[in-house]
């Protein structure tokens, strides 16, 4: 691992998350896997938890990362309740994975989140790394859970 200033190559090519909810794995599993859930805390989708499974998410196109609203995924594995890996791509600049992982912590769930593949060197990947970092810490972890708990 390298350094750049304060910062590793590392951490410019990923983004890692997690957070406690305060519900069992299943229930979780349910908001990451049931692609209405699904729409409802992150993008309208097609997404069937089956691997092999090409799917997109579609939201509002981000001119400044030359981002057209459409996501072209694929389910890439699963380990029901446990772990769920996708791909992520534009179809242009951007072939990533994101990656979430579920760990029974008490009576709830610690939600991991790992969106890697980010090229250190790209400015508009960085952009679109700080950007999605903070979409995934501010918006999308509060929506998981303020979903589960309203399940």
């Amino acid at each position: 691992m390298t350094t750049s200033g304060d910062r590793t190559t590392e951490d410019l090519r990923a983004i890692r998350l997690d957070q406690f909810i305060a519900h069992p794995p299943a229930k979780v599993w349910r908001a990451l896997t049931e692609p209405d859930l699904v729409a409802r805390w992150l993008m309208p989708n097609d997404f069937k938890a089956e691997i092999g499974h090409r799917f997109t998410f579609t939201t509002e196109p981000k001119k400044a990362v030359g981002f057209d609203g459409v996501v072209y995924c694929e389910v890439l594995e699963i380990e029901q309740e446990k772990l769920l890996k996708i791909s992520w791509s534009d179809r242009k600049r951007a072939d990533w994975t994101v990656t979430w992982r579920l760990e029974a912590e008490g009576r709830g769930t610690r939600l991991f989140l790992d969106h890697e593949g980010f090229d250190p060197d790209d400015e508009l990947q960085q952009l679109s790394r700080r950007i999605m970092g903070g979409g995934w810490r501010s918006s999308h972890f509060r929506a998981i859970a303020a979903l589960v708990d309203s399940l």
